[in-house]
């Protein structure tokens, strides 16, 4: 397996820069490149503070010419909210750019207050979804394809800009639903799920769910590669842990707001914080999400990777208004600290931990 970092660019201090943020993010993932970490991600999100990213292949180009070797990633890309054509060739003109190093993460999307000022339908947002899926993957794979459905008609069309890793970048799809977990094993795409601040039993079930899908499309389910985003913060501070587990909540509140259109807008594009129902105290999430002390981060982190056997972990270091520097402090007791003492307890390197096929270059040619 190998860990990555998941940039959200949330924006919960309204005194805090925009650009400061931003410059944040750009400086995590240098860091992050420094300590080995093997992956980076940026999300899209947009008109609100729950995001200061719209465009994650955009921060992919910039995260890929200040780097060499990490890989960089979309996560995700809100299929409906683009135009098809224009995104593959986009993602081929990333892929190459980075030299081969892009992770293309896509989902569906949930926030209708962003579909309503970008024209899109969420209604039909699973129908687009998968339509568009359908697109890339040919547009990524054939030097010319057209497309006839009920969304989208292309007429024969090149996509002139081709993507260096062969068939196609790795694909990731986000999210819970099984129908997208059926795809992922017919057509080698990898299932990324979110444990969010609920508890690792969550995290299993969701992986239950997918092994069935699996099963139920005839393929192995000893050996599925499976993407994780999980809250994580190393320190033995207590209050650098009681305001990441806070910052954990905040972003809760915010999703939520926007999930079920209860998002109340102050300060022009801050989304107001308020409690949600049936919300976990924050003793509660504490004891859901993993922070604290290196060697407590690392007990539990076994504990889950025992549980739920993930091929990819991205860590959410980054939330709510947590400085900077203890981002990057966290980041670096994690890699230095936290990594070998799970290598000492699998005793083994931590790329042969849940040793599942990632998705490489050369990964998706191999398995066809």
């Amino acid at each position: 397996m190998d860990f990555g970092i998941f940039n959200l660019l949330q924006h919960r201090d309204s005194a805090k820069p925009p650009q400061q943020v931003i410059d944040e993010a750009l400086e995590h993932t240098a860091l992050a490149e420094e300590l080995g970490f093997a992956r980076v991600w940026f999300a899209e999100h947009h008109f609100s503070n729950y995001s200061l990213c719209p465009s994650p292949l955009i921060f992919c180009t910039q995260a890929a010419a200040m780097t060499k070797r990490i890989r960089v990633g979309s996560a995700v890309l809100i299929l409906p909210l683009h135009a098809p054509a224009r995104v593959i060739a986009e993602i081929a003109l990333v892929d190459a750019l980075s030299g081969g190093r892009l992770d293309v993460g896509v989902g569906s999307g949930y926030q209708t207050y962003e579909f309503e000022r970008l024209g899109a339908q969420m209604a039909e947002n699973k129908l687009v979804f998968n339509a568009m899926l359908d697109m890339i993957d040919a547009g990524l794979r054939q030097p010319k394809f057209t497309y006839a459905g009920e969304h989208f008609q292309l007429p024969p069309t090149a996509i002139n800009t081709r993507p260096v890793q062969q068939p196609r970048p790795p694909i990731w799809i986000a999210g819970a639903d099984p129908n997208s977990h059926r795809r992922c094993a017919r057509d080698g795409y990898v299932p990324f799920i979110s444990g969010g601040i609920e508890s690792p039993a969550r995290i299993r079930a969701m992986r239950d769910q997918i092994e069935q899908c699996y099963a139920e499309e005839g393929r192995p389910t000893d050996n599925i590669p499976m993407g994780v985003l999980r809250f994580v913060c190393v320190s033995e501070d207590p209050a650098v842990v009681q305001r990441y587990v806070d910052g954990a909540r905040f972003q809760k509140r915010i999703a939520m707001s926007l999930r079920h259109r209860r998002e109340s807008m102050v300060d022009d594009y801050m989304v107001e914080e308020v409690p949600f129902p049936n919300e976990p105290s924050l003793d509660e999430v504490a004891g859901n999400i993993i922070a604290g002390g290196a060697e407590a981060v690392a007990e539990r982190l076994a504990s889950e990777i025992e549980l739920y056997g993930p091929s990819h972990m991205s860590i959410y270091f980054a939330v709510g208004d947590m400085e900077s520097r203890a981002v990057m402090a966290s980041m670096e007791l994690f890699q230095t600290k936290v990594v070998p003492l799970l290598e000492a307890h699998f005793g083994k390197p931590l790329s042969q931990i849940c040793d599942a096929p990632m998705p490489e270059p050369g990964f998706l040619a191999a398995a066809e």
